[in-house]
């Protein structure tokens, strides 16, 4: 069922992408022959540019990979002590357990990087 969705989105998203290559790319060489090479920097996408930098992105990896470990050993604490808890075949509880450690461990980056800006 889900194959019948996700090909033609798959071919959709390709042939869009390399048509937007090739307009694009015809785009700038008209433009480079027609020597507007200022106009030419136009088509490049924009950079996000962010005031904010990551001083610590090894801390904040680290911490979402430690909080993942630690969602990861609680649901098989979970099925160890209670085995009827958690079915794997259509069960919600891992993936939220799961999500919920990542999103603690980015919560605790959060808080160590706005307490090392005071």
């Amino acid at each position: 069922m889900i194959e019948d969705l996700l090909i033609p989105a798959v071919i959709f998203f390709a042939m869009f992408h390399i048509i937007k290559l090739i307009s694009d790319h015809l785009l700038k060489r008209k433009l480079i022959k027609a020597e507007q090479y200022e106009k030419v920097g136009i088509l490049e996408p924009p950079t996000p540019t962010s005031e904010e930098v990551n001083k610590y992105p090894s801390l904040k990896w680290g911490l979402v990979a430690l909080m993942s470990g630690l969602g990861f050993i609680l649901i098989e604490v979970l099925r160890v002590i209670n085995p009827d808890l958690i079915d794997y075949r259509d069960a919600v509880l891992p993936v939220g357990i799961l999500l919920v450690f990542v999103a603690l461990g980015f919560l605790i980056y959060f808080f160590i990087m706005n307490g090392k800006k005071k």
